[in-house]
């Protein structure tokens, strides 16, 4: 965690979930969510950038505020990677261009956005974020 960027720009988080996850957002409606991994892209434009956000996620006893905080509880953050200056929604049409990457969750972490199907994707066991 140390080594990300304390910069504004974008993270992508792998996470891992070891049994399915009910989720209830009322803005998306009841989904579950199997085990497997999973890619999250988020933005850090905020004080303490890439850094301050990626160790938010990483609390355990936080309260849920944004819709991946339901996955970083129950689930295994495997690792996060931070692009300085990047955005998104340009992280995650690159994640959709790999084979076997889906959406698990049409509007997923992109309520505000216009662009994208969704911010989290279902990756195959073993994914490396692009």
């Amino acid at each position: 965690m140390s080594d990300l960027p304390n910069a504004s720009g974008a993270y992508i988080l792998l996470i891992d979930l070891d049994r399915p996850l009910a989720l209830d957002i009322p803005t998306l409606g009841p989904a579950t969510l199997p085990p497997g991994r999973y890619a999250y892209c988020g933005s850090a434009r905020g004080p303490g950038g890439i850094r301050a956000r990626v160790g938010r996620h990483l609390k355990p006893d936080k309260k849920p505020h944004w819709h991946i905080d339901r996955l970083t509880g129950p689930g295994r953050i495997v690792s996060a990677s931070g692009y300085p200056d990047g955005h998104e929604c340009t992280l995650f049409a690159r994640l959709l261009s790999h084979p076997g990457v889906t959406v698990p969750v049409p509007g997923f972490g992109s309520t505000d956005c216009r662009r994208c199907a969704s911010h989290l994707a279902a990756v195959p066991a073993g994914f490396a974020p692009p």
